[in-house]
Parts: structure tokens; sequence; C-alpha cells
């Protein structure tokens, strides 16, 4: 089996030479947040590209400041330790990258004070996502693929990992901020890929779960999930059952953006090689 190698504690080394305590709070609280990074490998050029990097790496650290965990990183030093850590493995092939951050302490209570009475929403915590599991895993002995979270108000908020739009009357809808969800970074690139390329309307509002059927088209979008069509909703067809038109446009300038193809976005990628 190869070596597979960790940044942990500062320095890169073996991943089985990484130990965590059982009394870790992380472990115990949940007192943890953590990134989704994608690196895309590109044959024709053979080359290697982080998709917004330190974007990844500025969320980490809001994240930290939301939780009061205190890393001794920037942003800047985060993107070179993963440069340096992609080049120790040599990958010729997409990658996922999981930047975790997390309260050690051997001590076991919390010690956590935040001003939110819930969980951020704007963050990425670790204990957050067992309701992104339990969603997941109900929808999955049910039959279906992946689950539509929705607010107190019972307006569609995201899925367990990724945000959601819709398209309908010419336009393409997401829901706000405010309505609890995860601000994604794939997200903001959709919207503009959306709007600068497509020229189609993007409008942020609260959509209603009935409003889902009447859509002409839907899709998730994050890092892990990318941009995947939606084609059937609580057992209703989403249009006419088949990735839509749309989708398929903004996929393709999406996976063209992320591989370095597109110059007016080549701030977007950092060189692995």
């Amino acid at each position: 089996m190869e070596k597979s190698y960790v940044f942990y504690q500062g320095e890169i080394i073996e991943e089985k030479d990484v130990n965590i305590s059982i009394r870790c709070k992380a472990f115990n609280y949940g007192l943890g947040c953590f990134e989704g990074i994608r690196a895309y490998w590109d044959e024709e050029s053979r080359q290697l590209y982080l998709f917004r990097l330190k974007e990844h790496y500025e969320r980490l650290l809001q994240s930290c400041k939301a939780l009061w965990i205190n890393i001794p990183y920037t942003a800047e030093e985060l993107c070179e330790f993963t440069l340096e850590l992609l080049r120790k493995h040599n990958f010729k092939t997409t990658v996922y990258i999981r930047p975790v951050a997390y309260k050690g302490s051997n001590a076991l209570f919390p010690t956590l004070y935040d001003d939110d009475n819930m969980i951020p929403a704007r963050t990425k915590p670790t204990g957050g996502y067992l309701n992104s599991a339990l969603a997941s895993l109900e929808v999955l002995q049910n039959g279906y693929d992946e689950a539509i979270l929705l607010t107190n108000e019972g307006y569609v908020c995201e899925g367990p990992g990724e945000n959601i739009f819709i398209f309908k009357n010419n336009q393409l809808i997401t829901p706000p901020p405010s309505d609890n969800i995860l601000e994604g970074i794939t997200r903001k690139t959709i919207i503009e890929l959306a709007s600068k390329e497509l020229g189609i309307e993007v409008v942020e509002r609260s959509i209603t779960r009935t409003e889902l059927y009447s859509a002409k088209e839907a899709f998730f979008s994050g890092t892990a999930m990318e941009v995947t069509s939606i084609v059937e909703i609580d057992n209703r067809k989403i249009g006419d059952g088949k990735p839509g038109e749309v989708c398929r446009k903004v996929k393709e300038l999406f996976f063209g953006m992320t591989k370095g193809k597109n110059p007016n976005y080549s701030a977007y990628c950092t060189a692995v090689y």
C-alpha cells in the first residue's frame, strides 16, 4: 500500500503516525470544523488545479473564529501547506482535500461560548453534520438518493451537504442566506456563471416545498456534489424527468473553469505543479 501523508500539528507526516486522544473534544462534543476542497486534474496540460483554495481556507478560519478554535496559521500559509502536501503525494488525478480543525483538550467539558442560539449556519462544524447524516440515512433507507432540508418555517433550505437551485420562469432561484443555508463557494460560483456567462437572472429568495414540483429544472451544487441534476422530488418528476439544459450548460462551464480552461476565471485556479 502506498504511503498516505497528512498535515498535522505543523508538519507533514504519515497518516498512520497521527494519534488523537479519546478525550478529544471533537470526539466527545463535536467541537471541530472542516472544509472540503477539490483539486482538478487536467490531462491535457498535465496540471492539477486547486479550485478557489484561499476562499475555502478563509471560510475555515471564519468557522474557527465562531467556534473559538485558535489556528496559528493564515489562509495563505494553509494554502502553501496544501500545495506541499499534494506535491508530496505526487497526485495525477482529481482529489478531495479535507482540512479539519478541532478542540484537542483532554478536559472533558465543552467550554464553547457563542452568541448564536443554534449552530451558526455560516460555519461548517463537525457536530452540525449529524443532522445531515441522519437525513441522508433516512432517505437512503426509503429508496431516495438525497435529502432536501427545510427551515423551521417550512421553506427549502439546502441538501445535507450542498446548496440547491431551481429554474423556472427563466430565472435561476436559490434560497437566501437568511434561510439558514451555508453560503457555499460552489453556490457563489454557479451564480456568477449563470449571470455572466449564460445571461440568466439569478434570484435569491425563499422557496416553498410545493414550488419545487413546478420547477422546470432543479440541481444541487457543492464541492463534493459539484453540479448534480435533480430529476425527481417527493415522487414527482421535475420538468420532463431528465437533466435540464441549464444544468448541463452550468456544469460544462463549471468543469471548464475548474480545469483552467477559461482565462476569465484563471484566478480561481491554483496550479500545484
